[in-house]
């Protein structure tokens, strides 16, 4: 049944690309493509109307670029899972997209084996980092004074559940606490181990295996 697919929207303004995305996508049998765009309002006009499952936008498109599409996507509608495809392989793009809110990046010449996967993480609730940019990710990892053994046990479980793209109320709920409690156990276990953004949490996550 229709209903029981996971529902995608494409978005790039190539339409070769587009095209690609869609086979890959469309291979999956419990995935189906609820729409295409080419720019930036375009997609977020397609998201409005027709609020998918996830949204796989391009970074470079125009009217609008795939940053800020992520962005006013999780603002306007936060059941959606954004994820970010990109030809750019630093760390850079990745703390952007992250900072927007997306639930995973993509690189393009690595999407044949990583969409899906990716887009899987995304409807799981997990955060999905192309190999070939988290590969590089441990170099940067900031100095941490302790290690998450130190951390109390709704610290960690705090800390995990922002890595892997949940909102603050959304944390709250399933952990059956308040927003500013989880606001708490997130600044003091950031503190401790010296993470100064959404992007150095995640990397911290990806060292300790907890995406896996």
């Amino acid at each position: 049944m229709t209903s029981d697919r996971t529902r995608i929207i494409l978005a790039d303004d190539h339409p070769f690309i587009l095209l690609a995305l869609r086979q890959l996508v469309m291979a999956a049998a419990d995935f189906e493509v609820v729409g295409e765009a080419t720019t930036g309002l375009e997609a977020l006009s397609m998201v409005r109307s027709t609020t998918p499952d996830v949204a796989v936008i391009d970074v470079g498109m125009p009217r609008m670029n795939g940053i800020m599409l992520a962005r006013k996507i999780r603002e306007e509608q936060p059941s959606v899972k954004v994820l970010i495809l990109t030809a750019h392989e630093d760390e850079a793009h990745l703390k952007q997209a992250l900072a927007a809110g997306a639930s995973g990046f993509v690189v393009k010449r690595s999407a044949t084996t990583t969409l899906i996967p990716a887009i899987r993480a995304a409807i799981t609730g997990g955060t999905f980092v192309d190999p070939l940019v988290s590969g590089r990710l441990n170099g940067s990892m900031p100095d941490a004074s302790i290690g998450a053994d130190e951390l109390s046990p709704r610290e960690r479980e705090v800390l995990k559940l922002t890595a892997l793209g949940y909102a603050t109320k959304e944390i709250a709920d399933l952990m059956a606490i308040g927003g500013k409690s989880v606001e708490t156990y997130r600044s003091r276990a950031s503190e401790k181990l010296g993470l100064k953004s959404r992007a150095d949490i995640v990397r911290f996550a990806l060292s300790e295996g907890w995406l896996a």
